[in-house]
Protein backbone atom coordinates (compact mmCIF):
# COMPACT_ATOMS: atom_id res chain seq x y z
CA UNK A 1 0.00 0.00 0.00
CA UNK A 2 1.49 3.65 -0.89
CA UNK A 3 0.29 6.67 1.06
CA UNK A 4 0.27 9.66 -0.53
CA UNK A 5 0.99 13.46 2.25
CA UNK A 6 0.00 17.15 1.24
CA UNK A 7 0.15 19.79 3.09
CA UNK A 8 -1.51 22.96 2.72
CA UNK A 9 -2.61 26.56 4.18
CA UNK A 10 -5.85 26.81 4.02
CA UNK A 11 -6.54 30.86 3.38
CA UNK A 12 -8.49 33.06 6.18
CA UNK A 13 -12.26 33.03 5.29
CA UNK A 14 -11.74 30.10 3.01
CA UNK A 15 -12.19 27.16 5.25
CA UNK A 16 -15.17 26.12 4.47
CA UNK A 17 -15.17 25.95 1.20
CA UNK A 18 -12.04 23.93 1.79
CA UNK A 19 -13.97 21.52 3.92
CA UNK A 20 -16.36 21.35 1.74
CA UNK A 21 -14.22 20.75 -1.50
CA UNK A 22 -12.36 18.15 0.47
CA UNK A 23 -16.00 16.22 1.25
CA UNK A 24 -17.35 16.36 -2.37
CA UNK A 25 -14.07 14.80 -3.29
CA UNK A 26 -14.50 11.95 -0.88
CA UNK A 27 -17.37 10.71 -2.18
CA UNK A 28 -15.98 10.64 -5.88
CA UNK A 29 -12.48 8.95 -4.71
CA UNK A 30 -14.26 5.80 -3.80
CA UNK A 31 -14.46 4.48 -7.68
CA UNK A 32 -10.87 5.73 -8.54
CA UNK A 33 -9.42 2.35 -8.97
CA UNK A 34 -6.83 1.15 -5.79
CA UNK A 35 -8.21 4.02 -3.82
CA UNK A 36 -8.05 3.04 0.06
CA UNK A 37 -9.10 5.92 2.15
CA UNK A 38 -7.97 9.45 2.90
CA UNK A 39 -7.72 11.25 5.82
CA UNK A 40 -7.24 14.85 5.88
CA UNK A 41 -5.66 16.23 9.39
CA UNK A 42 -5.84 19.91 10.80
CA UNK A 43 -3.86 21.78 13.64
CA UNK A 44 -4.34 20.86 17.41
CA UNK A 45 -4.50 25.16 17.01
CA UNK A 46 -7.91 25.93 16.28
CA UNK A 47 -5.90 29.49 15.28
CA UNK A 48 -3.99 27.29 12.66
CA UNK A 49 -4.92 27.27 8.93
CA UNK A 50 -2.15 24.46 8.57
CA UNK A 51 -3.75 21.34 6.93
CA UNK A 52 -2.47 17.79 5.41
CA UNK A 53 -3.99 15.20 3.97
CA UNK A 54 -3.02 11.22 3.52
CA UNK A 55 -4.38 9.23 1.22
CA UNK A 56 -4.10 5.64 0.75
CA UNK A 57 -3.93 3.47 -2.61
CA UNK A 58 -3.32 -0.32 -3.19
CA UNK A 59 -0.14 0.84 -5.37
CA UNK A 60 1.83 3.62 -7.20
CA UNK A 61 0.42 3.22 -10.36
CA UNK A 62 -3.20 3.37 -8.72
CA UNK A 63 -2.46 6.56 -6.89
CA UNK A 64 -0.43 7.83 -9.98
CA UNK A 65 -3.64 6.63 -12.49
CA UNK A 66 -6.10 8.49 -9.83
CA UNK A 67 -3.88 11.85 -11.01
CA UNK A 68 -5.67 11.58 -14.25
CA UNK A 69 -9.20 10.91 -13.02
CA UNK A 70 -10.72 14.64 -14.48
CA UNK A 71 -12.56 14.82 -11.33
CA UNK A 72 -9.91 14.30 -8.77
CA UNK A 73 -7.59 16.55 -10.67
CA UNK A 74 -10.44 19.68 -10.75
CA UNK A 75 -11.14 18.89 -7.12
CA UNK A 76 -7.66 19.49 -6.24
CA UNK A 77 -7.28 22.55 -8.08
CA UNK A 78 -10.37 23.75 -6.11
CA UNK A 79 -8.62 22.80 -3.33
CA UNK A 80 -5.49 24.43 -4.20
CA UNK A 81 -7.37 27.74 -4.86
CA UNK A 82 -8.23 28.20 -1.43
CA UNK A 83 -4.90 27.74 0.00
CA UNK A 84 -1.89 30.28 0.23
CA UNK A 85 0.61 26.83 0.00
CA UNK A 86 0.14 24.03 -1.03
CA UNK A 87 3.30 21.48 -0.57
CA UNK A 88 4.59 18.75 -3.05
CA UNK A 89 2.76 15.04 -2.64
CA UNK A 90 5.05 13.14 -1.23
CA UNK A 91 4.83 9.43 -1.25
CA UNK A 92 5.23 6.83 1.15
CA UNK A 93 5.28 3.01 1.26
CA UNK A 94 3.03 1.85 4.13
CA UNK A 95 4.29 -0.23 6.97
CA UNK A 96 1.43 -1.11 8.74
CA UNK A 97 -1.94 0.36 9.11
CA UNK A 98 -5.06 -1.07 11.16
CA UNK A 99 -8.69 0.49 10.55
CA UNK A 100 -12.13 -0.63 12.79
CA UNK A 101 -14.00 -2.52 9.73
CA UNK A 102 -17.20 -1.05 9.78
Amino acid sequence: MIARVTRYRIRAGKEAEFNSIVESAMAEMDHLKGFRGLVVLGSEDPASRDAAAISLWDSVEDMKSGENNKFYYEALARAANCCESFSPMHQHVVLKTKFPRG
